[in-house]
Parts: structure tokens; C-alpha cells; sequence
């Protein structure tokens, strides 16, 4: 999943994220999800979710346990 839907993002998911001083580099940011901030269901650039830790950024990947 790529993290563009809302309806697949949820608060304990495991996610690469985005951060605002990263979208340069495009460097990813592993973490749990803690609350969904976008309200739109779907975004092209993926939902914007606070991690556990605080951070904020943009959902680029789902990692999907086996």
C-alpha cells in the first residue's frame, strides 16, 4: 500500500513517512501511526500522520507484516 487512502491507514500501522524537512531528499522515517491528520479520504501525496515519537509527515509506505 502506498498510503494514499485514509481507509488504509489506521492509529498502530507500521509506516514510512515523509517528514516537512526531509521532502527534499525524500528520506524515509519508520514508525507507528498515532493519529490520522488528514481528514480527506484520499491525498496524492499520502496522509499526513503524527507518529508515536511526535513526528509529522506524509505516509509513503505501509510495511506490511508477513
Amino acid at each position: 500500500m502506498d498510503g494514499k487512502s485514509r481507509k488504509d491507514i489506521y492509529p498502530g500501522l507500521e509506516v514510512e513517512v515523509i517528514l516537512k524537512k526531509d521532502q527534499r531528499t525524500g528520506k524515509l522515517t519508520y514508525g507507528m501511526v498515532q493519529t490520522l491528520l488528514t481528514s480527506a479520504p484520499f491525498h496524492s501525496r499520502g496522509i499526513k500522520v503524527r507518529l508515536e515519537d511526535g513526528q509529522v509527515g506524509r505516509v509513503a509506505n505501509v510495511i506490511e507484516l508477513q
